[in-house]
């Protein structure tokens, strides 16, 4: 397999490093010399120096023999036209950007990423997926990790059993209905850093993380089972409007309109500009 990346930053260089050491034949496109050098020389992978939206630099690269590109330089334009140059001219079969502005992701312009449009199979957004990372955890703040499933059916939740309010602790794991659990699947223990399944003499410790799944309406009562009925933050202060400051703020305001929102930001020109995608007065 061969794999074009766009972009030997942090998030590139990563990337790389991780298909390189799945034997997969990656070849990494910089704009900078430096970068590529340190790409080419610090992993088993091709650096080289070029623009990567443009259609000779693809073709040094490989394109014509490449099975996927993933664009993920700092420049969302660039990424997007990368993949497009792909398609059209070098039949990539898949292709991968990185889109960091928010205004690019609306749900709305989804059909913009259409194949007969700019034909990207797949968007990643870090910034926005830290964001929603920070949404689920203000949605149940005592879980440290959640999911929703199935459509949002189900739940999966991490939750920290390090109190005595934890009814999971001491159980087996067949005695669970019984104790009071019903319609709790405990998917996962994680016991000194090592997880497993648990089996049905397994029993939970004080201390042990659980990965546990329940049907959505029973997330607040799972989480009083598990001993956690923190409240729900009803007043935030984000420090920091960057990408991921207005990602997670606009976030808020639009599923958690009950909550006083304010962003402290240093810029005035950056803190209008959120004040006017947040329809809210700037300080």
């Amino acid at each position: 397999m061969r794999v074009i990346v766009c972009g030997a930053g942090q998030v590139g260089s990563t990337i790389a490093r991780h298909l390189a050491t799945e034997g997969i034949d990656v070849t990494v496109v910089d704009i900078s010399p430096e970068l590529a050098r340190r790409a080419d020389e610090s992993y088993d992978v091709r650096g080289m120096v070029g623009h990567a939206a443009h259609p000779e630099v693809l073709e040094r690269a490989g394109a014509q023999d490449a099975d996927m590109l993933i664009a993920v330089t700092r420049s969302d334009e660039v990424n997007m036209v990368a993949c497009q140059v792909a398609y059209s001219l070098f039949n990539v079969r898949r292709r991968i950007a990185r889109v960091r502005h928010h205004g690019y992701l609306e749900p709305i312009w989804k059909g913009l990423y259409a194949s007969d449009q700019l034909p990207i199979d797949v968007i990643i957004s870090p910034e926005v997926e830290v964001a929603n990372g920070i949404v689920r955890r203000l949605k149940t703040p005592g879980a440290f990790d959640t999911v929703a499933l199935a459509d949002g059916r189900v739940h999966l939740l991490g939750v920290h059993c390090n109190t005595g309010g934890c009814s999971l602790i001491g159980q087996r794991m067949k005695e669970l209905s019984r104790a009071g659990g019903s319609g709790i699947v405990v998917g996962v223990i994680v016991r000194d850093g090592q997880a497993f399944v648990p089996r049905a003499e397994d029993r939970v410790q004080q201390g042990d993380d659980v990965y546990v799944i329940t049907e959505t309406d029973r997330v607040d009562r799972v989480m009083a089972f598990l001993g956690h009925e923190e409240q729900v933050a009803r007043r935030i202060v984000i420090v920091g409007g960057g990408n991921v400051g207005l990602n997670l703020a606009t976030r808020i305001a639009r599923h958690a309109p009950y909550v006083s929102l304010k962003v402290v930001e240093h810029s005035r020109e950056r803190a209008e500009y959120i004040s006017r995608e947040l329809r809210m007065p700037p300080w």
